[in-house]
């Protein structure tokens, strides 16, 4: 498919202040359960994340849906990265890129069979809510808005702006008229009860 980007990889695709050493002792920070360092990993990756996702997508709701989906699953298997196999940001990268191509193949396939359904009985056919691979699907972006829903409004609307709209904890700050420290300890108790309400446990605790 034309419009399925390439995962960036190399120097160039690590974020400005955060080198790949760094990234990486976040990820394993993260895989014990360490919600600050996990704030600090997506603070230094989000807009990279994010970027690339909307790259993919090209819809700005579905991106952030997919960005989240993403993070969660970086929070749940941190401890499966692997240094000598590609840089941290690489795979976090990857992570992101496969499941913003499975949401764009899932609503291509959902397409064709529409399509499909209405070209061979166009009398009959009506139109379907969803399919089972399509539940299945959004099962997952279903269960991290409910959870988003269970949060603070404070928290969600810090979360919101750090992993939705890619902004730093000091951007974030700037924006809620917070100091910093308060800002990201909005951030890291909304990701504490996110993780909570999703049944998240740490990988390797």
């Amino acid at each position: 498919m034309s419009h399925l980007q390439p995962v960036p990889s190399g120097p160039e695709g690590e974020p400005e202040g955060a080198g790949a050493p760094e990234l990486g002792t976040l990820l394993r920070s993260s895989a014990r359960g360490d919600q600050a360092a996990f704030a600090r990993l997506y603070d230094a990756t989000a807009p990279r994340v994010y970027g690339l996702v909307l790259r993919v997508v090209r819809d700005p709701a579905q991106a952030e849906e997919v960005t989240q989906e993403a993070y969660v699953e970086i929070w749940r298997t941190a401890a499966r990265f692997d240094p000598d196999r590609g840089s941290p940001l690489s795979w976090l990268l990857t992570i992101a890129h496969r499941k913003a191509v499975d949401r764009v193949r899932s609503a291509e396939a959902s397409s064709r069979r529409e399509t499909t359904y209405h070209q061979q009985d166009p009398v009959h056919a009506t139109p379907h809510d969803s399919t089972a691979e399509q539940a299945e699907t959004s099962m997952e972006a279903r269960r991290v808005r409910d959870a988003l829903g269970q949060l603070t409004e404070v928290q969600r609307e810090a979360i919101g702006l750090a992993y939705f709209g890619g902004y730093t904890h000091t951007q974030v700050a700037a924006m809620l008229d917070l100091p910093v420290g308060t800002a990201k300890t909005r951030i890291r108790d909304g990701l504490i009860r996110l993780r909570d309400h999703l049944g998240v446990g740490g990988a390797g605790r």
